[in-house]
């Protein structure tokens, strides 16, 4: 199964296919009709939606009714949806955090509302991201009712209200008039939830947002163009009309050219677009037997590294690990949220011995932080080796004359809030 979900990745950012080989040349029949298929099921669940066939509900609360699936539910709080175009390594889960972090430490308490695909490997590191934070992680395939049993369990604040709350009591009311009639400001922090953000919401239209981000991998944005699972587009490119702001991630990986080519390529299709752009900045490593041990990034300088990763942009990965410095980079890749076996253990074990034979050093693993939290046991068997989690934290890359405050201005507009907390800006 691990092949077949390689190949069809393969396949889906090839841009030559009479480069492919034979085995995936077969997949190209199988592959393009699933794909119209999905195409056309896409096309209908987006008219129902557009038609308000299915009525709108103003909250959103639990239903045993068959169609609430397809109901639009309304949140009674500010609703932030980031999501993408294509599968997997657009930058989804850092831009989560990064947002929830600057809520919180502004005095927002924010829900964020996620799948918890592969066992929850996403979910986990954002809670032990925001660990000590007054945000809270909601898991489920609906969102609609994870959101709506979070809400009555800690209850919450419409910051659209325009109330300024001051002093640690959670009594004042959210109609007490604010000193300025611009914005709500927040001296400490709730525990009723001020905020949700969308966590993989672009496609996710049961819920009714108030931002739409969308992100867009600039090592790779849109594969070979084509819908699942053909090519890795989620949506057609037309979606990008539908969101708010454009972040372009991995954009210190890639030239200026290609960033004005995606550029352009996103106006096409929304020329009001807000365009930032993004990259993941290596902090630390730590060791995968010993999550509490912090060491410094020099410390594969001259070193022999292998990087292992199951994310869906391992180039990104492999080449910010190749600027630390090591003198030599090799790399095994499994597909998107893989949960490593033994056997795979045996694999990349013996793919370090060989490493440590031709270089008479003893190479050290790398993994990124989603691969520890997947399963951070059975990384611990790749003993002897030395094995290290790099820990990376989304940063907003200067550009025409926008960054990070720029965002944090859009969400403020957004949320009539001034946002005090600057995490990493």
């Amino acid at each position: 199964m691990e092949k077949l979900r390689r190949a069809v990745s393969e396949i889906a950012y090839s841009r030559d296919r009479s480069k492919l080989s034979s085995l995936h040349r077969s997949l190209l029949p199988l592959l393009s009709l699933a794909s119209s298929v999905y195409g056309l099921a896409l096309s209908l669940r987006h008219h129902l939606y557009r038609s308000r066939l299915f009525s709108k509900r103003r909250n959103a609360v639990c239903s045993n009714d068959s169609l609430a699936v397809l109901r639009l539910w309304r949140l009674p709080v500010p609703v932030i949806s980031v999501g993408n175009l294509t599968w997997g390594g657009n930058g989804k889960t850092p831009m989560v955090e990064f947002i929830a972090a600057l809520l919180a430490d502004s005095g927002i308490s924010p829900l964020i509302l996620t799948r918890g695909y592969a066992g929850g490997d996403e979910a986990r590191m954002l809670q032990r991201h925001l660990l000590g934070k007054p945000a809270k992680v909601g898991v489920g395939a609906n969102r609609a009712v994870t959101a709506a049993a979070f809400i009555e369990k800690y209850g919450y604040r419409d910051l659209r209200n325009r109330g300024c709350l001051k002093g640690g009591s959670t009594d004042h009311k959210m109609g007490e008039k604010a000193e300025s009639n611009d914005q709500i400001c927040f001296d400490h922090c709730s525990e009723e939830i001020g905020a949700a953000i969308l966590d993989d919401g672009m496609q996710h239209w049961q819920l009714l947002r108030d931002l739409d981000i969308v992100m867009v991998n600039g090592l790779c944005p849109w594969g070979n163009h084509q819908l699942l699972p053909l090519g890795p587009l989620r949506e057609p490119l037309t979606a990008l009309g539908r969101a708010n702001i454009a972040v372009i991630h991995n954009a210190d990986l890639v030239s200026e050219q290609t960033l004005a080519s995606i550029e352009s390529a996103i106006r096409e299709f929304n020329k009001s677009i807000k365009v930032l752009f993004t990259k993941m900045a290596p902090s630390y490593f730590f060791e995968v037997v010993n999550m509490n041990s912090i060491i410094p990034l020099e410390a594969v300088s001259n070193n022999v590294v292998l990087c292992v990763s199951a994310i869906g942009s391992a180039d990104a990965f492999v080449k910010s690990v190749e600027k630390l410095g090591a003198i030599h980079v090799e790399r095994l890749d499994f597909s998107d949220h893989h949960l490593f076996q033994t056997m795979e253990i045996d694999m990349i074990k013996k793919q370090l011995e060989d490493l440590e034979s031709k270089f008479s050093s003893r190479p050290t693993v790398i993994v990124t932080e989603k691969d520890y939290d997947r399963d951070p046991e059975i990384l611990k068997h790749l003993s002897p080796y030395k094995a290290l989690a790099l820990s990376a934290r989304l940063q907003f890359i200067p550009h025409k004359g926008c960054s990070g405050i720029c965002f944090k201005n859009l969400l403020e507009e957004l949320l009539q809030v001034k946002l005090t907390g600057v995490p990493y800006i």
